[in-house]
């Protein structure tokens, strides 16, 4: 609705609405627009839908390999459109409850394409909104392959891999980090022959080479084909199908071999794009780089234009729900804090990039925080590494799941948690213990001093930390 606000943020993904609650609740009149559904891409279109396909493919082979356990379990049918309809309705019912959060909290919500008029001014359609600040939350999208977008028939982005009518017989994913990773889990669980590409010379690039070679291995052994320091030289159609063709990038010099791959659905996740289009960020004085679509922001959050801030994968990198969401939590408390000094307000400080946790929920599943031991030897800092793998840990054996380790790294003269990389069951879970060590800053000592619950695959982190400092009794 047309007005005057004191904020009017653009976009209601996990950045924009947690940042319009958070205004609201403290005070401020807020308006929020969006031309999609409320809860943005994470939300209706891919980190609840797809955590909840990987539980259904989780839970299918937990039911294959139930013999372990006692159980006689036969031939297993798949009801596909009942496990699609589940993954859609938990998105719609999370959607849903965003618009009962901002009745709640007296956020409007608007509906259509915002643009930036000029700094202050906000039109949706015919509509005049004036804000004392703007908050830009529009998110990304999918990275097409040069010459080939996405039709969502036979070229998907990721919205096209959690929605299709059926598994295909055969599917070819483009990228091996998180997005591409988790799909290639899932549609091989359900019996798809899945080949996953990767230019770098690892899975999961951004993670530690150990939790990547590790995944590798797991891959290999549930039967999908990886192939790292591999590139898609060019991808086309033929009759009915995608064919690739594929060939070794620098990080794989003693191999000179190409091949051309043919399947029948082929996956792209090979990057996003921020959207900046259409906003009128230039006009308004707001500095950003549009072949990546990134936003010029400060450590709060600022652009370049006063009274204009941007959040989430709209901004700096990297592109995740949980930062984008801490990013608007703090870009509404710095308005609060400027419209109403001396109000309640958390601390102030900016939200520390280098301790967003990492995530991937394939299974054995990957979760990291902080610095890779490659990016520690690269930077010559002193460091101990403790290890701890899940066979010798009780709880893991006694659910099955003895794939996977807990590895840390500590300098090596101030004690300091410099990272933390987990690989196997609960992974995801696990790390918000090391987030939090590295938030307040503790030390191996005050690890090593709390006393984990026995028997839990928590100790595991407990024993790495003492076998990088020689007080693992375990090990």
């Amino acid at each position: 609705m047309p007005g005057t606000y004191d904020v009017v943020v653009i976009g209601a993904g996990p950045g924009g609405y947690v940042a319009a609650i958070r205004a609201a609740q403290l005070g401020l009149k807020v308006a929020c627009v969006e031309k999609a559904e409320l809860g943005g891409i994470c939300l209706n279109w891919g980190c609840i839908p797809t955590k909840a396909l990987l539980y259904s493919a989780h839970l299918r082979q937990e039911i294959a390999h139930s013999e372990v356990h006692g159980f006689q379990v036969g031939d297993i049918t798949v009801a596909w459109d009942k496990l699609i309809k589940r993954s859609r309705g938990i998105a719609l019912r999370l959607s849903r409850g965003v618009g009962s959060l901002f009745k709640k909290y007296g956020v409007t919500s608007i509906a259509g394409d915002a643009r930036i008029e000029r700094p202050g001014v906000v039109m949706v359609g015919d509509d005049r909104l004036e804000a004392r600040h703007i908050i830009v939350a529009t998110g990304a999208r999918a990275r097409a392959f040069p010459g080939l977008p996405f039709d969502e028939d036979k070229v998907w982005s990721s919205r096209g891999a959690m929605v299709s009518t059926a598994a295909p017989g055969s599917l070819l994913i483009l990228g091996a980090g998180p997005i591409g990773s988790e799909f290639a889990y899932f549609y091989n669980a359900f019996g798809t022959r899945v080949t996953l590409v990767e230019m770098a010379d690892r899975l999961l690039p951004i993670e530690d080479d150990d939790c990547s070679n590790a995944l590798k291995k797991s891959f290999e052994k549930q039967g999908i084909d990886v192939r790292v320091a591999t590139a898609a030289r060019s991808v086309k159609h033929v009759d009915g199908r995608i064919e690739v063709e594929l060939a070794p990038t620098d990080a794989a010099p003693d191999s000179t071999e190409t091949v051309t791959v043919s399947a029948d659905r082929v996956l792209v996740a090979i990057g996003i794009l921020g959207n900046v289009e259409g906003l009128g960020l230039a006009e308004a004085g707001v500095e950003f780089d549009p072949k990546r679509g990134q936003i010029r922001v400060d450590a709060h959050g600022a652009t370049t234009c006063p009274g204009i801030w941007a959040v989430g994968d709209v901004a700096a990198p990297p592109a995740l729900a949980h930062k984008a969401s801490a990013e608007g939590i703090h870009t509404a408390e710095m308005i609060a804090a400027a419209l109403a000094p001396g109000g309640k307000h958390h601390a102030l400080r900016p939200v520390d990039l280098g301790n967003i946790p990492s995530c991937t929920y394939c299974e054995p599943q990957v979760a990291s925080v902080g610095q890779t031991e490659r990016a520690l030897k690269a930077a010559g800092i002193p460091y101990k590494v403790g290890r701890f793998p899940y066979v010798g840990n009780g709880k893991a054996l006694a659910m099955e799941d003895k794939e996977g380790f807990a590895k840390v790294l500590f300098h090596a003269e101030t004690g300091a948690l410099l990272g933390a990389h987990l690989f196997g069951s609960a992974a995801t879970e696990l790390i918000s213990q090391s987030v939090l060590v590295r938030s307040a800053e503790l030390t191996e000592a005050d690890i090593l001093a709390a006393v984990h619950p026995h028997p839990t695959l928590s100790e595991s982190f407990h024993e790495a930390v003492g076998q990088a400092f020689g007080a693992s009794v375990n090990l």
